[in-house]
């Protein structure tokens, strides 16, 4: 799993914060979480959070948190967990399910991530960057060679 930079991040957390109160909830984050397809209860988010909201430093603890979790599981675990994790990934750019991520895809699921404001954002040349067989789409070996390659200052 690619991590995310601090600005990915901070956008992130201002597009959860509605309010501008200078915190999440929980049920917020469980919102987010659902969306990327990490299905967690409540009561599960607040054992591991500690509390029912997490201001703006929480939340980049809960993001490091979690992905130390995951590097961890991966080190313990197998390749077939990543790949796993990948195709879950996949699923959630793939909205049609045709086995293919297009740019108006890749838009779709980054304004709801609320990683691009407003459709601001060429998602064209994003894919073009990996899209090896210069098809106009990702398929899971082109989305898994970008998540690998990719790290948080590109693109």
């Amino acid at each position: 799993m690619s991590r995310l930079s601090v600005n990915d991040l901070d956008r992130i957390f201002k597009s959860l914060d509605r309010k501008r109160e200078g915190h999440v909830s929980i049920y917020e984050l469980q919102q987010l979480l659902d969306r990327v397809g990490n299905h967690t209860t409540i009561g599960e988010l607040q054992n591991l959070v500690g509390s029912t909201n997490l201001d703006y430093f929480d939340f980049f603890f809960f993001y490091e948190a979690v992905m130390k979790s995951k590097i961890s599981e991966n080190k313990e675990g197998n390749c077939d967990s990543l790949e796993s994790d990948l195709l879950e990934a996949f699923k959630v750019f793939d909205i049609n399910g045709d086995g293919f991520i297009s740019s108006e895809e890749l838009q779709s699921v980054l304004l709801r991530l609320g990683l691009l404001e407003n459709g601001n954002g060429d998602c064209k040349k994003m894919i073009k960057v990996y899209d090896i067989n210069s098809d106009g789409v990702l398929d899971f070996e082109e989305f898994k060679n970008m998540m690998s390659l990719s790290d948080s200052s590109k693109v």
